[in-house]
C-alpha cells in the first residue's frame, strides 16, 4: 500500500506561483512515473505534467513554458508560474511503480485546491 500526501494549494493572485508536493511512503521499491493532474469544477481530470524515471517530462500544452515537475526520491513537486485563474482546479498526484514485495501499485493522492483570482 502506498500513501501520497499533497500540499501548498492555496489561493494565489494571478501571475504569483506555487509549488505543490506529493509525498509517497510506504514499502515502494521503485518509481516509473510521476504525474500531476487537476480537474476545474464541471470538467473532466486532465493531465498536467509527466516525470519520468529516467526524468523525461511531458506537460500539457496550457502549461508549458510556466508549470515545472521534479521528482526527488518519492517526493513529486509541481512549481507553477504565471498562475491563471484559468488554473483553478483540485490537483492531484498520481504514482506508479514496483512495491518491494514484487507487485505494482497505482497510487492517487488526495488532492490540494488551487485558486487563483483575477
Amino acid at each position: 500500500q502506498v500513501q501520497l500526501v499533497e500540499s501548498g494549494g492555496t489561493l494565489v493572485q494571478a501571475g504569483g506561483s506555487l509549488r505543490l508536493s506529493c509525498a509517497a511512503s510506504g514499502s515502494i521499491f521503485s518509481i516509473n512515473a510521476m504525474d500531476w493532474y487537476h480537474q476545474a469544477p464541471g470538467k473532466q481530470r486532465e493531465l498536467v505534467a509527466t516525470i519520468t524515471s529516467g526524468d523525461n517530462t511531458f506537460y500539457a500544452d496550457s502549461v508549458k513554458g510556466r508549470f515545472t515537475i521534479s521528482g526527488d526520491k518519492n517526493t513529486v513537486y509541481l512549481l507553477m508560474n504565471s498562475l491563471q485563474p484559468e488554473d483553478t482546479a483540485v490537483y492531484n498526484c498520481h504514482l506508479a511503480g514496483l512495491l518491494e514485495e514484487g507487485a505494482d501499485f497505482d497510487s492517487w493522492g488526495q488532492g490540494t485546491q488551487v485558486i487563483v483570482s483575477s
